[in-house]
C-alpha cells in the first residue's frame, strides 16, 4: 500500500526534527540530523540550511510494516505557504505538530483551514513536552475551542484487538449501533477499531498525540500509530492520471516534474497528453531526499519525478480529463528586480520564468516597454531567498526594490464593450457583455453567441484570449477581476479574418466597456485574530480602528481577551512587529489573506499611482475599421454607432 504523509506545523514547532526521527527509525537515514546543526536531511538546500527554516517541500521514502510511505516535510514560514499548499494537495493523511509551549499559532490557523480545504485526514503530535511551560492539557483545550471538538488524545497503544476504555467511549459516544453494544458490554474490538478508522478518514476523528521529537519521546509510537490506523485504496489497473504538485530543475537545468499518480499505471517512454500536447516519458525517479533512484514503472498512489514533460505546470492533471487544481493563497506583494550585472536582461527573464515554473506565485511580469522585471511575493522573507537562490543557480547578482501592494479593479455596473479590428486585409468583431461578479470569483467567462453569426472555433479564441493574460483595469493599470463576461455575438471574414485579429478585437472590447463601466478599486485584506492580555484592549480597538480595519465583538476569558477582524494588508502588514512590542512578545497575532475588498483609500492610490490609461501601450478602447482601403480609427465614445453586427 502506497501512502502519502505530510508533516506541517507553524515555524520552530519541530516539524523538521520530528521528521528526521521518522527517517531514522524507519531506517530510511542511517543519522538523524538537527536543523540547529544544519545538517537536517530534508533541509537539503544550503540555504535551508543557514537560515534553519523549511523553505522547499522535500521528501523522504519509508518502507514500514509492508506499505511504502512518501513523507513530505513541508515550510512553516508563512512567505512559503503556496509550497505547502501545493504539497497538500496530493497527501492523503497528515501530521500536524503543535508545540506543548506555544499552542496553536497564527500559521497553524491558516494549515488547518487549508488541510480541512482539501479534506486532509489529519493526525495530530504535540511536541516539546520536554520543555519549561508545557502543557498537553492546555493545547488539547485549545485545539478543541479552535480547530475541532473531534480531537482525542491517545495515551495507551491502540491494537484491532485492544482498544482503551476512555476510546470505546469516545467512539460509542459518537455511533449509536456502537453505543448499544457499549452499554451492553458486548464490545467487538474490531468493529469499534473499523469505526475509529472511518471517523479520521472522513475528518470526524483527530488522533492527537505528545512527545518530544528533539529528545525523541513518542515519536516512534506515534508512527506505529498512524501506520494502523490509516489505509489507501487507488486503482492501478484504470488509465493513469497524476497530479503535477512540484518543479525543479537539476544541475544542468532539466525540468524535473513531480507527480502523485491518483490511477492506472506509468512506465518509462509511455506518452502523456499535456492539455493539447502529448509528451513522451523518458525517465522516472523515485526521491528519497536529494537521491533518488530511478525505476521503470510506477502505480497509483505513488509520488515519483519524470523527465521529459516541459509543457506541464503546477496544478495540471494529467491523463484522462485533463483538469487543474486551484490553489487558495495567492500573493498580496509585488516587487521589481534591481539588476545591474551584464547579462541581457532578457537573460535575466528566462531565469525567473524557469524559477517561475517552481513557483507559479511569482507570476513574473515582463514590460516591454520599461524592459523590467516584477514579481509577485508573499512577503520579504521570501524576497530575501530569491536573492540567495538566483546568486546560489544562476550566479547572479540582484536586489528588490521595497515590494508594493498588489492592488486589483472591479466594474460595478453592467456594461457591452465593442471591439472591431480592421485594417486593410484584416477582420473582427467582438461583442462582450461585462457585468460585476461576487467577490473572489475573478474572471468568468460565459457564451450566448450563436454559431451561425461566428464559428465556434473563433468564439473559443475570445475565451482563450480573456483568460490569456492579466488585463489592465483603467484606474491604475492593475489586473481587472470579479467580471462575468459573456459574448453576444461577433464577426469574422471568410477571406481577411486571421487567428490575431480576435485578440486585437476581444481587448479592445474588454476595454471599451471598462471606459463606458463605472470601475473601483479593490485593495487585500487580512483577517486577523489576536489574543492578548486584557490590559491591551483599549490599545488593539484603537490600532484597528485607525488602520482602517473593523471587529467582531470581543471575546473575553479571564485575564485574556481576543478579538477577530479584518483590516488592509496595507496597513497591516508591519503590525506584527508593533503589537509583540507592546504585548511584551506575549500576545498571539494571526493574519491569513482574506481576499479583496474596496480599498480603504483609493483617491490617494490612484492619484499616486499616476497611470495613464490613454499612455497603455498594451490597450486601447479605439476601434479600426476600414474604408477606401485604409484603416482608420474610432474613439471608444463612437464605437457602438458604427459596429457591423448592429447595423440593421
Amino acid at each position: 500500500m502506497f501512502k502519502t504523509i505530510g508533516v506541517l506545523a507553524h515555524v520552530d514547532a519541530g516539524k523538521t526534527t520530528f521528521s528526521e526521527q521518522l527517517l531514522y527509525h524507519t531506517q530510511s537515514i542511517k543519522e538523524r540530523g538537527r536543523v540547529d546543526h544544519k545538517d537536517a536531511y530534508l533541509d537539503n538546500h544550503s540555504i535551508e540550511r543557514r537560515r534553519g527554516i523549511t523553505i522547499f517541500a522535500e521528501q523522504g521514502r519509508i518502507h514500514f510494516n509492508g506499505d511504502t510511505y512518501t513523507l513530505i516535510d513541508t515550510p512553516g514560514h508563512v512567505d512559503f505557504s503556496p509550497e505547502m499548499e501545493r504539497a497538500i494537495s496530493v497527501m492523503d493523511y497528515a501530521i500536524l505538530i503543535i508545540s506543548a509551549v506555544d499552542g496553536i499559532e497564527g500559521h497553524t490557523e491558516t494549515v488547518w483551514h487549508l488541510l480541512r480545504q482539501h479534506h486532509v485526514p489529519t493526525f495530530i503530535f504535540i511536541n516539546k513536552i520536554d520543555r519549561d511551560g508545557a502543557s498537553v492539557d492546555n493545547v488539547m483545550m485549545e485545539i478543541r475551542k479552535e480547530f475541532s471538538q473531534d480531537a482525542l488524545l491517545i495515551t495507551e497503544t491502540l491494537t484491532e484487538n485492544s482498544l482503551p476504555e476512555n476510546v470505546l467511549e469516545w467512539i460509542a459516544e459518537r455511533d449509536e449501533e456502537l453505543l448499544e453494544q457499549y452499554m451492553e458490554g458486548e464490545v467487538d474490538s474490531l468493529a469499534f477499531f473499523s469505526k475509529l478508522k472511518d471517523m479520521i478518514q472522513n475528518e470526524q476523528a483527530f488522533i492527537s498525540m505528545a512527545g518530544s521529537a528533539l529528545k525523541d519521546i513518542g515519536v516512534k509510537e506515534f508512527f506505529e500509530q498512524l501506520s494502523i490506523l490509516t489505509d489507501t485504496s487507488y486503482d492501478k489497473n484504470g488509465p493513469f492520471q497524476g497530479k503535477v504538485y512540484k518543479i525543479r530543475h537539476d544541475e544542468q537545468n532539466q525540468r524535473i516534474t513531480f507527480i502523485k499518480a491518483v490511477s492506472g499505471t506509468l512506465h518509462v517512454r509511455d506518452e502523456i497528453n499535456v492539455g493539447e500536447e502529448t509528451e513522451k516519458v523518458t525517465e522516472i525517479r523515485l526521491y528519497n531526499g536529494i537521491k533518488y533512484e530511478t525505476a521503470q514503472q510506477v502505480e497509483a498512489g505513488e509520488i515519483f519525478a519524470v523527465k521529459g514533460l516541459s509543457e506541464a505546470k503546477i496544478g495540471d492533471v494529467l491523463g484522462g480529463d485533463f483538469a487543474r487544481d486551484e490553489f487558495e493563497l495567492m500573493p498580496t506583494l509585488q516587487a521589481k528586480v534591481v539588476y545591474t550585472g551584464t547579462e541581457h536582461i532578457k537573460e535575466v527573464l528566462r531565469y525567473f520564468r524557469m524559477l517561475e515554473a517552481e513557483e507559479p506565485t511569482l507570476r513574473v511580469v515582463w514590460s516591454e516597454k520599461f524592459q523590467d522585471i516584477h514579481v509577485h511575493v508573499m512577503g520579504v522573507i521570501q524576497l530575501e531567498v530569491l536573492v540567495e537562490v538566483a546568486k546560489e543557480r544562476f550566479n547572479m547578482d540582484i536586489t528588490f526594490e521595497d515590494p508594493k501592494i498588489l492592488y486589483m479593479e472591479t466594474i460595478q455596473t453592467t456594461v457591452t464593450g465593442y471591439g472591431h479590428f480592421e485594417p486593410l486585409k484584416h477582420y473582427a468583431e467582438v461583442h462582450l457583455k461585462m457585468e460585476p461578479a461576487p467577490r473572489g470569483s475573478g474572471i468568468v467567462f460565459e457564451n450566448d453567441c450563436h454559431a451561425d453569426d461566428l464559428s465556434v472555433g473563433y468564439q473559443r479564441l475570445i475565451e482563450k484570449h480573456l483568460f490569456e493574460r492579466d488585463h489592465h483595469g483603467l484606474l491604475t493599470g492593475y489586473p481587472i477581476t470579479d467580471i462575468r463576461f459573456t459574448l453576444l455575438t461577433g464577426r469574422a471574414h471568410n477571406k481577411h479574418t486571421e487567428g490575431g485579429d480576435f485578440r486585437e478585437a476581444t481587448f479592445r472590447a474588454l476595454r471599451q466597456g471598462l471606459e463606458q463601466a463605472e470601475n473601483v478599486l479593490l485593495e487585500p485584506y487580512y483577517r486577523f485574530k489576536m489574543k492578548a492580555d486584557l490590559t491591551h484592549l483599549g490599545r488593539m480597538m484603537t490600532d484597528i480602528q485607525q488602520a482602517s480595519g473593523t471587529f467582531e465583538a470581543p471575546e473575553m476569558m479571564e485575564n485574556q481577551v481576543t478579538i477577530i477582524g479584518r483590516a488592509p494588508v496595507s496597513t497591516f502588514m508591519n503590525y506584527s512587529t508593533i503589537f509583540s512590542a507592546y504585548t511584551n512578545g506575549k500576545g498571539a497575532l494571526s493574519l491569513q489573506f482574506d481576499g479583496y475588498d474596496f480599498c480603504h483609500n483609493a483617491d490617494e492610490v490612484i492619484e499616486k499611482i499616476g497611470y495613464r490609461k490613454d499612455a497603455d501601450p498594451e490597450y486601447t478602447s479605439s476601434s479600426i475599421f476600414c474604408a477606401k482601403g485604409k484603416g482608420y480609427s474610432v474613439p471608444w465614445d463612437e464605437a457602438e454607432e458604427v459596429m457591423h453586427c448592429l447595423k440593421k
